[in-house]
């Protein structure tokens, strides 16, 4: 966005410096840092790495820092007088294209990027306002987006002018203690469209780095300015600010032109700055409800092609110290880079588990068995849940070991297609409503769990494991649990060292409820908005009512809550210890025992990478399905795409209803979910089946294959592949 308007290119940021009056700085008495100014770009010295404040063991985010949170008050600066409104530079700009005169303009950007004072004088509200607080910073957002908007489509003097007055502010405020108004000239600064051109990367690296040293209670302001900020003024203007500072990361990595920058050894402190700075707008981003983008767009889907286990060995091996990793701002890997960290990780501690197997046999002399290398589950299709469930108390050691099923009577050999079946059969025979563990909320088609008291959770532990298995396996289950209950899996991320430590407990608020409960959750949003007298018109008390085997009981919110009515004063407390009795208290013995269960199989740092919705995608995949990238991804053997046998299969699953498009993906993989990689990560095959035409088609679940007899009509393919997806259940003759 550089090249616009005058002709020419900007030159580099080594001409620049050269620009920079030595006698300029000496006037004004300051000493500038000795590595900026430099002759060659290429020269120049690398400065320390930035401190990372990412714990190895304990995620922090900086929305829990507390709102009181102050930085130490320095005397305010005196600023210049304001030189225009923004209503005078608009004036002038519009007088631009009439003239074609830029020195008006000219004058604004050359003594408005001049300095830190310049800019707050020129952006501030109130100049004479110090605006000290976290809630506003003063800042007229909607003159500097006018500033920067314009910028772009001025001549190439005017965009050099604004950057070497960067280039001096940054180098006169590279020491000393920091104010507010240097705090927001930081803020505005950041927004610099220009930033965008790799000619300015230099300028932007010593930017980012003055932002990234600063202290946290200086951060805690910029989080809140850019949160207040961005939700009044312009989602997509924040959105804009993060894809800058991906692609600044993602062309230090990979530059298209090696040359444009510093070698990499010079300038080790560029990422980790970036990095840094994007934790503060991914903090900012998530103290908004909604956020004002997805998490998703924070994905920086460059990593996706460096090596990753080094990353998450860095980050295991050196944790807080200086030693940078992408593993510390997890935020910016991808979920399909993340699924990568957790295979490899697994595969890694199923082949330790495996080889300490081996040597153990060797060194009692016994004759080494393959089936020791596995976790071999032998269950009846008559006594699944039970069967299961023994199995694995049995071989609670062999958890970590790769999975093999069999089903007793069946002639199948478990290459990945039984264990898929083992799975998705389990599931839905645990999950039936007339199985009383877990209860299914038609309004949000999902599954809680029951609050009825009994004497064994084992059954929900086997739950547990088995969550964990589908991860560790790699196998995608139809499981509908609602968005809370992955936060609470996460809660704490890893098993606690201390016994007495309650796990599975999170913050709940009214949304979370309404994922599961959606009308009991309205009910309570407008207890909280009525207008009137709570008292005399709910007539309700601190207490929660729940039918348990015919039975009402009922239990107390708070000590005697039978008798302290809710009123307008209390009503929020009240809304708060409902929510949380609902999903946190009535189902803590439940949900602990499935919290157990499944980190008995996933403990691994690797869990601390990943966001509640991530692991939901991890464990279940993604239910929607898209055909038409199936069609694009599928390999065909005996076939070619323009055979009229495969014409008429496409035009025929294309045309089924969802209901029969999942029948098919259950059919020929084994599971009905699409996997994190999307529809291309199936590998999904048509084989020719040199049979009969009267035959049905057949599917290699394990190979993700379906055989194809050659049929002559598309009315005879409908029919029988109709028939065969939907009797698809069982492995073997009868």
């Amino acid at each position: 966005g550089l090249d616009r308007g005058a002709k020419g290119q900007i030159s580099t940021f080594s001409s620049f410096i050269s620009a920079v009056s030595p006698k300029k700085e000496a006037a004004e008495n300051r000493s500038s840092p000795a590595h900026l100014v430099f002759p060659n770009i290429k020269n120049v010295r690398e400065q320390p790495p930035i401190c990372l404040d990412v714990r190895q063991k304990q995620r922090t985010s900086m929305d829990a820092s507390s709102s009181e949170m102050k930085a130490p008050v320095l005397p305010e600066p005196i600023l210049p007088i304001q030189p225009k409104t923004v209503k005078d530079f608009q004036e002038d700009v519009e007088k631009v294209k009439s003239s074609g005169d830029w020195k008006a303009v000219h004058d604004f950007y050359l003594t408005t990027f001049d300095s830190f004072p310049e800019l707050n004088a020129a952006f501030k509200k109130d100049a004479t306002a110090s605006f000290n607080t976290i809630e506003d910073s003063g800042i007229n957002g909607k003159f500097v987006n006018a500033v920067y908007d314009t910028l772009l489509n001025t001549p190439q003097d005017v965009q050099k002018t604004v950057l070497k007055g960067i280039i001096n502010s940054l180098l006169r405020e590279w020491k000393g203690p920091r104010t507010k108004d240097d705090l927001r000239a930081y803020f505005i600064l950041l927004q610099n469209p220009q930033f965008n051109n790799t000619s300015t990367y230099v300028i932007y690296a010593h930017l980012l780095r003055q932002i990234a040293t600063l202290v946290e209670a200086d951060h805690h302001f910029l989080v809140h300015w850019f949160k207040k900020q961005y939700s009044r003024l312009s989602q997509k203007r924040f959105k804009q600010l993060v894809e800058r500072l991906l692609q600044f990361i993602s062309l230090r990595l990979f530059p298209a032109k090696p040359e444009e920058f510093p070698p990499i050894t010079k300038c080790s402190w560029w990422i980790p700055s970036a990095a840094k700075v994007l934790a503060l707008l991914n903090t900012a981003n998530n103290l908004v409800h909604p956020p004002l983008i997805p998490y998703t767009d924070f994905y920086n889907s460059t990593l996706d092609h460096i090596d990753l286990m080094e990353e998450y060995h860095t980050w295991q091996n050196f944790g807080n110290s200086h030693r940078f990793s992408f593993c510390q701002y997890p935020f910016v890997i991808s979920v399909a880079a993340k699924k990568i960290i957790i295979q490899r990780d697994s595969e890694q501690q199923m082949i330790n588990i495996a080889r300490q197997s081996l040597v153990d046999k060797v060194s009692r002399r016994q004759r080494p068995d393959m089936n020791i290398l596995f976790l071999n589950m032998k269950v009846r299709r008559t006594h699944l849940v039970s069967d299961s469930l023994d199995e694995l108390t049995r071989k609670r050691a062999d958890l970590k070991k790769k999975l093999k099923v069999t089903f007793v009577g069946e002639a199948g050999l478990d290459m990945g297609g039984l264990t898929k079946e083992w799975f998705l059969l389990l599931i839905r025979q645990i999950f039936h409503p007339d199985y009383g563990m877990f209860t299914y909320h038609k309004d949000s088609h999902c599954h809680w769990f029951s609050s009825f008291k009994c004497d064994n959770y084992s059954e929900f532990r086997l739950v547990g494991i088995l969550m964990g298995l589908a991860v560790y396996n790699s196998i995608t289950l139809d499981i509908r649990f609602p968005p809370c209950c992955y936060k609470k899996l996460l809660s704490p991320p890893i098993i606690p060292s201390d016994q007495n430590i309650p796990v599975g407990i999170c913050n709940v608020t009214v949304d979370d409820l309404c994922q599961i409960m959606p009308e009991l959750a309205h009910g309570l949003s407008e207890l909280l908005s009525h207008e009137g007298n709570v008292e005399e018109d709910f007539y309700s008390t601190f207490q929660v009512f729940q039918e348990e085997f015919g039975i009402i009981k009922s239990y107390n919110l708070k000590p005697g809550g039978d008798k302290i009515s809710v009123t307008n004063q209390n009503r929020k407390e009240y809304v708060q210890l409902y929510t949380d009795f609902l999903l946190n208290k009535s189902i803590y013995k439940q949900f602990a025992a499935f919290y157990y269960g499944f980190h008995s199989v996933c403990a691994s740092n690797a869990l601390m990478l990943l966001r509640p919705e991530e692991v939901e995608i991890l464990v279940c995949g993604s239910p929607d399905l898209d055909m038409h990238a199936l069609q694009r991804s599928t390999q065909y053997d005996g076939y070619a795409k323009t055979d009229l046998t495969i014409k008429y299969f496409w035009d025929v699953v294309l045309g089924f209803p969802l209901d029969l498009q999942k029948k098919l993906l259950h059919f020929t993989t084994g599971s009905d979910r699409v996997p994190v990689g999307g529809m291309a990560d199936l590998n999904f095959k048509i084989s020719k089946n040199e049979t009969s035409t009267n035959c049905l088609p057949v599917a290699h679940t394990c190979f993700n294959q379906l055989c194809l007899p050659p049929y002559k009509s598309k009315k005879d393919l409908k029919q029988k592949l109709i028939i065969g997806i939907s009797n698809s259940e069982g492995f073997g003759l009868e």
